[in-house]
């Protein structure tokens, strides 16, 4: 007998099944040990021993654990393929020998990306030791955040009353959301006019172009400032009589993004969908661990907590040949397609989001509400990246009256062959300008009709307020968080009423706006971008063994316990003081 443990008790019911009578697979229900929500759990004194603890329930699966183990030869820690997966089964293994339930019992860790039976079982012939190096990075997270928390937080309590709580990675995503607030506030709107017209072809076809040129000089965007500008540049296109200057078609291709990392499958779903970073993991993991088709229970797509965007050499081969009997040949290009991150501190020991099976088309699955759409929309995203560019003509055409001092320009484009925009297109938080406009057949020399002009008024707009979608996007980009933590700090935002959401954007309160400036003005170094993202760097040190976690634990806490000291001897008046002087005064009457 053979006893495996997984987080989950739908998980344990799927893979019971692929790997028959001789094992007993149970569940841990995630995490079986925590650091208590009290003084002393992360003791730097004691070169930061850490005290764990388990409640009930936890003590009663360990217990289930260890009675199964009884009549076992072997414990098999199956747990999640990732940092907090390697915890999770760590922390099964210490509770395990504290019971002394392990004599003579042989313990092996296995992962798989994909619940299904081929994978199962590959993982259960390749058995290896729980990484410790990963422990030890999960070990250094969770005293680092311990820390920060336990100690911000109190001083939060005193200095500033009302104020719920401070944590390392979650002050800092505030402080971008009020940063964008203040750049917003500042920002001085400049008046801008544009010349429009609508020209008509020897066809009678009509198109848009947009005045380039007046009086001899190239147009920038902000270089008609004022009406009575605008009105004489609109009259001068009136009276013209243009003629196609010149037309430029150049072709190129348009390459399909890579398949989903659980940032960007976050953003797309935002956009696409309109989930939340929560409500995106939430179903993902229903489809990761298992849908009941036919009876069956099947995991639909592999794991969803990865930066990586590679995809296994099989998966792509089958997708290939999916691509080629759902479009046909010319959608299937010569060799797979091979992608790496771009994303700072990357790390990509996991696949990329993708289905389990090509072969499990969104349309025949008739998969209900959420777990539907999500489905589709990553088998669309995963499939896409393996198929054909499209071949896309860009053309720009110039027209010009005859004394050379008035010019318009009409861009467009027009696709050849459509690639994998047969399937998908990604979205985008800004709208698409020229993109997507055709033009009609324009020849050099040809006499076009001016059929409509106007003349419009614009302001220069400021930044947009983050959305869930963006602001994952900014937090990847500065490397701060990882791909798992980013749903939770976004809830924890909210749950602590530092932001509010209009129209799906954030908008920091009074409260997340005030503890963001006692956090810069006494803290600064901590909610710094580099400095948090060059702690992730070190945390990835420490979970490839190139640093020891209680050395980065070390060398933070001198500076970090300074600091708060240091704020500590400070008069709760010399604070508000300060922060008047920052957000204005009568902040604090």
């Amino acid at each position: 007998m053979n006893v495996v443990v997984v987080e989950s008790p739908a998980k344990a019911k799927t893979i019971n099944k692929y790997l028959g009578p001789d094992y007993k697979v149970l569940a841990s229900y995630g995490h079986i040990r925590d650091l208590p929500s009290k003084d002393g759990s992360v003791r730097p004194d004691e070169d930061f021993a850490l005290e764990w603890e388990m409640d009930v329930k936890s003590a009663k699966r360990v217990k289930e654990i260890a009675d199964a183990l009884k009549d076992a030869d072997r414990l098999i820690l199956a747990t999640d393929p990732d940092r907090e997966g390697e915890a999770i089964s760590w922390h099964v293994l210490e509770a395990l020998k504290n019971r002394k339930a392990l004599k003579g019992k042989d313990v092996q860790r296995v992962t798989f990306n994909a619940i299904t039976k081929d994978a199962v079982k590959a993982a259960m012939a390749a058995p290896r030791d729980i990484d410790m190096e990963l422990v030890d990075a999960y070990l250094a997270r969770r005293a680092l955040d311990y820390l920060v928390g336990f100690s911000l937080s109190p001083v939060l309590w005193r200095k500033l009353p009302g104020s719920r709580s401070a944590g390392r990675v979650q002050s800092v995503a505030l402080r971008i959301i009020v940063d964008r607030e203040v750049e917003i506030e500042r920002f001085k709107p400049q008046e801008y006019w544009s010349v429009d017209a609508i020209l008509a072809n020897s066809a009678k076809e009509t198109f848009p172009a947009r005045l380039s040129a007046f009086e001899g000089k190239r147009l920038k965007r902000l270089d008609i400032p004022n009406e009575a500008m605008a009105h004489a540049a609109r009259d001068a296109v009136k009276r013209g009589d243009f003629k196609v200057a010149a037309v430029e078609a150049k072709p190129t291709k348009r390459n399909p993004p890579p398949p989903f990392t659980t940032s960007t499958l976050q953003q797309e779903a935002a956009r696409k969908l309109g989930f939340s970073a929560s409500r995106t993991m939430q179903v993902a993991q229903r489809l990761y661990e298992g849908v009941d088709i036919g009876g069956e229970t099947v995991g639909l797509i592999t794991y969803m907590r990865t930066d990586g965007v590679s995809m296994d050499e099989g998966a792509m081969r089958e997708m290939r040949t999916a691509i080629g009997s759902r479009f046909g040949n010319q959608y299937v290009p010569a060799a797979p397609r091979a992608y790496a991150s771009k994303i700072k501190n990357a790390q990509e020991a996991h696949e990329a989001i993708r289905p389990t099976d090509p072969q499990r088309f969104p349309d025949r699955m008739k998969l209900d509400g959420d777990q539907g759409r999500l489905y589709d929309l990553i088998w669309k995203r995963a499939m896409a990246s393996q198929m054909e560019s499209a071949s896309i003509e860009r053309t720009s055409v110039d027209l010009v009256e005859p004394s050379g001092k008035v010019e318009l320009r009409a861009s467009g484009q027009v696709i050849l062959f459509d690639g994998f925009l047969a399937l998908y297109q990604e979205g985008r938080d800004d709208e698409e300008d020229e993109e997507n406009r055709r033009l009609p057949q324009l020849k050099q020399g040809e006499r076009v009709d001016v059929r409509e002009v106007k003349a419009d008024q614009h302001f220069t707009e400021p930044p947009p307020r983050f959305s869930e979608a963006s602001l994952v996007k900014k937090l990847e980009e500065l490397g701060i968080g990882r791909p798992s933590t980013y749903a939770a700090i976004l809830e924890k935002l909210r749950e602590r009423n530092y932001v509010t959401m209009d129209k799906n954007r954030f908008i920091p309160d009074d409260r997340g706006r005030i503890v963001t400036a006692f956090l810069e003005n006494f803290f600064g170094k901590y909610v710094e971008y580099d400095f948090t993202a060059d702690l992730e760097e070190q945390l990835d040190q420490v979970s490839a063994g190139e640093l020891p976690w209680k050395k980065l634990m070390r060398d933070f806490w001198k500076d970090f316990h300074a600091a708060i000291v240091d704020i500590g001897d400070l008069r709760i008046t010399q604070v508000l003081d300060t922060l008047n002087e920052v957000l204005g005064p009568h902040i604090f009457p």
